[in-house]
């Protein structure tokens, strides 16, 4: 059970293992491009390529769907990033229940957005966790989990990348314990430090230069690549909206916040400065701070909103 890329390698782990996988449940075709034509979801693509049934319910609250749901007999359900709440008749239906890969270290960061959350809050490390599904959001026990470290130079996509290959052999590790085994040794989360991880929303992706310059960094970092934090820098003519998509710290530089420090782009914060590295004009695409300037060169001292 599962929708974005995010899901697919797992899938593709679970078929590489071995297991028989007896449907895929995935969201159903949306609209999707300039166009608005209704695309298959990358599960869904990648399941059909391997000639597994695909069901696409938009809601599992029916019991119709409910005992089609438990009709191929499972022993066990994969979900991973599906997007549907599965009601107790569902989580109860597998043999050995539904097991989730969530992309944090529980009960850190519940909920749907725990990779940007953990770069933006500074977090010094975060991993994913395979947890046994209850009817609370993300607060079934853990049956394992793998952690990385968070740098000064992570970015959502890059730890998307890590993280999704990591939930693929996590799950690959927990299921060939539980066919070994028959059982799943899950520790229950501890109540101290729950934390949720709310969905990314437009508005957030404005930069803020008011801040210290490592908290815009993780920012950056942790809306990097989508939705893309921006800014406006002064045009020739007009201010030109611009992502940020991966910053450095500029050492020994201070100023008024905002305030464009030198003519390789240093950008003043609350505390220090920031050079990005990675840049993307509207209607551009990404290119690195040389590229970017021969194009557009804030002068010194000028102002970023």
């Amino acid at each position: 059970m599962g929708t974005p890329d995010f899901s697919v390698p797992t899938l593709a782990r679970m078929i590489a293992d071995g297991h028989e996988v007896v449907c895929v449940y995935t969201q159903p075709p949306r609209p999707a491009g300039r166009g608005m034509e209704e695309r298959k979801s990358p599960v869904h693509v990648f399941a059909e390529s391997q000639a597994i049934e695909v069901r696409t319910p938009r809601s599992l609250r029916d019991e119709a769907e409910q005992a089609a749901f438990a009709s191929p007999g499972a022993d066990v359900a994969v979900v991973v990033a599906y997007g549907l709440i599965l009601p107790k008749p569902v989580l109860d239906a597998p043999r050995h229940g539904c097991l989730n890969v969530h992309a944090s270290l529980l009960p850190r960061w519940r909920g749907a957005a725990p990779i940007q959350r953990a770069i933006m809050a500074g977090d010094a490390e975060t991993g994913v966790a395979i947890m046994q599904m209850g009817e609370g959001l993300d607060t079934g026990p853990v049956v394992s989990e793998v952690r990385t470290a968070i740098t000064d130079r992570t970015t959502a996509g890059a730890l998307h990348d890590e993280l999704t290959q990591a939930g693929a052999e996590a799950m690959s590790a927990v299921l060939a314990r539980l066919e070994q085994d028959g059982k799943l040794d899950a520790v229950a989360q501890p109540e101290a430090g729950v934390t949720y991880a709310e969905k990314i929303s437009k508005a957030e992706a404005h930069i803020d230069f008011n801040r210290p310059a490592t908290q815009v960094l993780r920012h950056v970092h942790g809306l990097s690549p989508f939705p893309g934090a921006w800014c406006l820098l002064p045009g020739p003519d007009k201010p030109v909206r611009v992502k940020l998509l991966e910053v450095e710290l500029a050492s020994g530089l201070s100023g008024p916040p905002a305030t464009v420090l030198d003519d390789h782009l240093a950008i003043a914060c609350l505390g220090g400065a920031i050079r990005p590295a990675r840049l993307q004009r509207e209607g551009k695409g990404p290119m690195d701070l040389d590229a970017f300037l021969n194009g557009l060169r804030p002068a010194l001292g000028s102002r970023v909103d």
